[in-house]
């Protein structure tokens, strides 16, 4: 008997709203990784990168919408 994992092969499209054109196409393990970085380049470490890269995983778009609003990021399920 074999056993197999699934991965969630979802990608995203974050988008920096302090920094024009500045966005990444990521898989949804890269989302707080990515957020996180560029709060890093502001001076700013907040455990809510964590709280949207989980939400979106979960699909809860509500409280994707609501954490982003407060780190300036829009999220998006790729196309």
């Amino acid at each position: 008997m074999s056993t197999t994992t699934t991965y969630d092969q979802t990608t995203y499209d974050i988008v920096d709203r302090l920094h024009a054109r500045r966005a990444a196409h990521v898989p949804g393990d890269r989302i707080a990784a990515t957020v996180s970085a560029w709060l890093a380049e502001l001076g700013v470490d907040s455990p809510m990168a964590e709280d949207l890269a989980r939400a979106a995983r979960a699909g809860d778009w509500p409280a994707v919408h609501a954490i982003s609003d407060w780190l300036s990021v829009d999220v998006l399920v790729a196309a």
